[in-house]
């Protein structure tokens, strides 16, 4: 019998003194397009700060004239792009946006070759967010890789940094402010509240509910259930399909009813007309539609806390999350009740929500909630993004 055998037809080498770059995008052509004016400035100032360093950076990947940007926008895409990069050579993964983990991801895993991922310190698009979900995806997946940041990619710590890499493969960055929790030095109340907040957690056990797991590509925000389940927390795993069809239960009277209360709080809402450019009430109501069913939808499966991802699936049917993300974080939010029952949901109590289904953000609320609860605080949480922060007269204020 005779048998096809594939090919495979290895990627060129790099020169002794070039290294390739790649940048992972969104998943969403409007983002990729808008963005990509600054991902270009930044990369530009990256090459030029490598080349003043005798390496030629070159583009694993080109500007894409249809699509109107030079971004790696999908996972295949992504294992297209690095099937022809040499394994071993020097990476760089330079992102100035938001971008999906997994487009690149399965390329960096194989990769044997020195890895750098940089970003630009800007407030303009979320970049260092966009790298460190990408770094805490290769961490969690085993791959070592050196870490850089830089405003205009001509500082003494970006340069330094480069060199380092550029002669060793590594950055090594200073850690002395990282140390170990000594809990015998902890105070004797907080210890002993801490410790019964753990029991309780592992004998009553809680849910986090969580919509469409991991579609938004990002690796590190799924924590397995292996590690999860023994500290008393399990995954109740749920649809956005069906938060979306919860929304249409919804009637016209209750949406308004959430509505009304927030203006009667005096919260202030800037209206226009146009859908596409303005917050228009339409889109509010419907914000106050998805509070109503993310509410009862944790309530039918017991959740104690619940995390929807917006960017996939949901933008497409519905407006932002963010008006009923913020709601559910607070206990003082407008009342839901049960659809049949009539009874309050959560009466006198935040759920907490994790912003863009990411579980460790997840985690962290839902015991913040509980110990800032147990202590007597106000135990309100907010989304999990800092983006980036710039000295403002005295105080350095992060955004």
């Amino acid at each position: 019998m005779t048998y096809t055998i594939p090919q495979i037809s290895p990627p060129p080498k790099v020169g002794a003194n070039e290294a390739i770059l790649v940048a992972s995008g969104d998943l969403r052509l409007s983002a990729n397009q808008v963005c990509w004016a600054a991902q270009q400035e930044m990369e530009e100032k990256v090459i030029a700060a490598f080349a003043r360093e005798g390496i030629t950076v070159r583009r694993g990947h080109a500007y894409d004239p249809v699509e109107k940007h030079g971004f790696i926008s999908s996972q295949r895409m992504g294992m297209n792009v690095f099937k022809n990069i040499d394994p071993d050579a020097p990476l760089i993964v330079a992102e100035a946006v938001w971008q999906y983990s997994h487009h690149v991801l399965a390329g960096l895993r194989a990769h044997r070759g020195p890895i750098l991922t940089v970003a630009n310190w800007s407030g303009q698009w979320p970049g260092l967010v966009g790298m460190l979900n990408l770094n805490g995806s290769l961490t969690k997946a085993g791959v070592r890789y050196s870490t850089i940041w830089s405003e205009n990619f001509d500082d003494a710590f970006f340069i330094d940094g480069i060199r380092q890499w550029i002669k060793t493969g590594q950055i090594v960055h200073p850690l002395t402010h990282v140390r170990r929790l000594n809990a015998d030095a902890l105070p004797a109340a907080e210890r002993e509240l801490g410790e019964a907040l753990a029991a309780q957690l592992r004998h009553e056990k809680a849910i986090l509910g969580v919509f469409d797991e991991g579609c938004m590509g990002m690796h590190n925000a799924i924590i397995d259930d292996e590690l999860i389940n023994p500290a008393g927390m399990y995954k109740e795993r749920l649809s956005q399909s069906a938060l979306v069809a919860a929304m249409r239960t919804v009637s016209d009277s209750e949406a308004r009813a959430v509505y009304d209360w927030l203006l009667g709080k005096g919260m202030q809402f800037r209206l226009g007309t146009n859908p596409e450019t303005d917050l228009t009430e339409d889109q509010v109501l419907d914000q106050c539609r998805m509070y109503i069913a993310a509410v009862r939808i944790a309530d039918e499966f017991g959740c104690d806390a619940i995390g929807i991802q917006y960017q996939q699936g949901l933008k497409d049917m519905t407006p932002a999350s963010d008006l009923a993300e913020g709601l559910l974080n607070n206990v003082e939010r407008p009342p839901v009740h049960h659809a049949h029952t009539g009874a309050v949901l959560y009466e006198g109590r935040a759920l907490p929500h994790f912003n863009e289904v990411d579980e460790c953000a997840g985690v962290d609320a839902l015991v913040t909630n509980r110990v800032w609860t147990a202590m007597g605080f106000d135990p309100a949480t907010t989304l999990h993004d800092l983006r980036w922060g710039e000295q403002y007269g005295e105080n350095y204020v992060w955004v």
